[in-house]
């Protein structure tokens, strides 16, 4: 059994979705079947694309929940149909203990995801850590810290939102 966990950037322009999903869908070749769990906290953008080509290349998504109220204040209309599917989808659900989804909690999630790795996927523009923690640069550098493998994905042309 192999396990990946995904960190990454939620606001990818229309364009980097399908870039990135592609991206990804290649990176999970040679993990390809039942052995593969995906691990994940199924945001918007970067994670809820590794949920989605973990199943298609047959593995299991495993769904970790920073908070208990992440499906009502943190996932938007718009993510939501995705977001839920993805849950019903995923052979187990963690939900971590935290009443609201804050900085604390992506921190404990981040390393929740990271105690169960046996490698990282990150989608990540290679951008410095912003200092509010949390974050795919914290992420990364986490992981790196705990001689975690991790493979960077950053599509040739894709882009965020926000720059």
């Amino acid at each position: 059994m192999t396990s990946v966990a995904v960190t990454g950037h939620m606001d990818l322009t229309d364009r980097s979705l399908s870039l990135v999903r592609d991206a990804l869908d290649r990176l999970l070749i040679p993990y390809r079947g039942p052995d593969l769990v995906g691990l994940s906290c199924l945001a918007a953008g970067a994670d809820s694309l590794f949920a989605q080509a973990v199943l298609a290349a047959g593995g299991r998504v495993v769904a970790v929940l920073p908070a208990r109220n992440y499906r009502a204040e943190v996932v938007d209309e718009a993510h939501a149909p995705l977001f839920d599917r993805l849950l019903a989808e995923a052979e187990e659900v963690i939900v971590l203990p935290h009443a609201t989804a804050n900085r604390h909690a992506y921190e404990a999630a981040n390393a929740e995801l990271l105690r169960r790795a046996d490698r990282l996927v990150a989608v990540w523009n290679g951008q410095p850590p912003s200092g509010r923690g949390g974050g795919t640069a914290d992420t990364v550098h986490a992981a790196r810290a705990a001689a975690i493998p991790v493979d960077v994905v950053w599509p040739e042309g894709a882009s965020r939102v926000r720059g």
